[in-house]
């Protein structure tokens, strides 16, 4: 009887079970690439030149949010609902995110001309790797295919274009290159992946781009629900990225590159929350349409399990940082690891965030995006005046770690409709000790 129940309990969710372990096993392999490159890179251009890079490619992560327009998961909720207008939602999300990510480039080279002129390396850094965004229009294609649970078709995309740009950075350091090679190697990086995802997305459903069409209802629509999740997603992009910006007019380009270290081993992990929320983001939809108290089950179990996650990793990387990091990257990037204990911990909130967004997007009360990111971007910006000058990295550090707690959990208690999912995050902080208590119980 029970093996009966197990079978069709897997039966039901083997799709999302596929999905889930083909996200997870392209982020895996393409985190364990993106490491052993970022050692060799890190390694050979020491902490200045590496901190001047990855203050280019922040840059260019910061404004590449002008193209986000709020429509992730929109776009990816329309397709679900209603696929046969997949074609104009697509087409009509195109054309959005092509003229958010031209008006972000323009918006980066008038910063680049402004804060530091067209004399040396820092402007044609930022002039090369902030060419990526232009790449972020047919992230579309992603979204399609994440709405029809078909990850194994993104990752394919994802993984072949890593893996090449990954062998040209490598060939850059074997070369002896200077460093705006390694710029134009991130930016190839960005059109392989667009190239392959319409390859991919051709071969797959027989349909080309050139079959998608804009609307300007259907845009109208779209953004009128998206402007306030594109507001809230630049809140996010400062809180999570500004830190790296400010360390470079607070402090040193050496403090910035054992920070760049330290804080790109952190959120590598980022990727286990957005795969299997993403992954069960049209189940969930269903689920609210179909029956609210087995939807509230499923949304609470969820932040559980990616609350254990994120504490699971907290507590490896806290013990072995220190060794991690003088092992891959050298003595030269030691302070890296002091960092990366500090910053390892937002991971908790940062994790149980991501199931948060979903039930945003589910309820339609896209305000609290606004008002969670802007209140946490307000905060970290506060703290980084005030540690980065004293603190260097560490508060930095310190200052994402307490902006995260405030934008993600603290947040939730200023209004009633959210306080639901504030109680649900607590208890998916005394999860652990939860399911103790009921393995326990089953033990007796």
């Amino acid at each position: 009887m029970l093996l009966s129940k197990l079978h069709n309990a897997y039966s039901d969710a083997r799709l999302y079970i596929n999905n889930t372990f083909w996200i997870l096993a392209d982020k895996l392999l393409m985190m364990g690439i993106t490491f052993l490159v970022m050692v060799f890179v890190a390694r050979y251009l020491g902490p200045e030149q590496y901190g001047l890079l990855a203050y280019a490619i922040t840059l260019a992560s910061i404004l590449s949010v002008a193209g986000h327009m709020g429509l992730s998961g929109l776009v990816i909720r329309e397709v679900v609902k209603k696929p046969e207008s997949e074609a104009i939602t697509l087409g009509t999300a195109f054309v959005l995110k092509l003229a958010g990510v031209i008006v972000g480039y323009i918006a980066l080279l008038v910063y680049a001309l402004l804060y530091e002129g067209t004399s040396g390396t820092a402007f044609y850094l930022i002039l090369i790797a902030g060419s990526m965004i232009l790449f972020k229009p047919f992230d579309v294609i992603e979204f399609r295919f994440h709405a029809y649970v078909q990850a194994k078709y993104v990752s394919l995309a994802r993984l072949i274009s890593l893996c090449i740009s990954s062998a040209v950075n490598v060939a850059f350091v074997i070369a002896g290159a200077s460093l705006v090679f390694f710029a134009f190697a991130n930016v190839l990086q960005a059109i392989l992946g667009a190239f392959f995802l319409v390859v991919i997305f051709y071969y797959q459903s027989r349909q080309s781009i050139g079959q998608w069409r804009f609307n300007g209802q259907r845009a109208r629509e779209l953004f009128s629900q998206g402007w306030i999740v594109y507001l809230g997603t630049f809140f996010a992009i400062i809180y999570m990225k500004i830190d790296q910006i400010m360390l470079r007019w607070l402090s040193s380009m050496d403090e910035l590159g054992q920070y760049a270290v330290a804080a790109q081993l952190s959120e590598a992990w980022y990727f286990l929350p957005a795969a299997i929320v993403t992954t069960v983001f049209p189940k969930l939809i269903k689920l609210r349409q179909q029956n609210e108290q087995v939807f509230n089950q499923r949304l609470q179990q969820l932040f559980d399990l990616l609350f254990i996650l994120a504490f699971i990793v907290a507590i490896i990387m806290t013990f072995f940082a220190e060794w991690f990091v003088v092992l891959f990257f050298g003595v030269e990037f030691a302070a890296a690891a002091s960092i990366l204990i500090v910053h390892i911990w937002a991971a908790l909130f940062v994790f149980m965030r991501a199931a948060f967004s979903k039930w945003i997007l589910i309820e339609n009360v896209l305000i609290f995006s606004l008002i969670t990111q802007g209140l946490g971007a307000v905060v970290n910006v506060f703290l980084n005046l005030l540690l980065i000058p004293e603190y260097g990295g560490m508060g930095a550090a310190y200052a994402t770690v307490i902006s995260y707690i405030t934008a993600s959990y603290f947040s939730l208690l200023i209004y009633a409709k959210t306080r639901k999912i504030f109680w649900m995050m607590t208890l998916a902080i005394v999860s652990p000790v939860r399911y103790l208590r009921t393995i326990r119980g089953l033990a007796r």
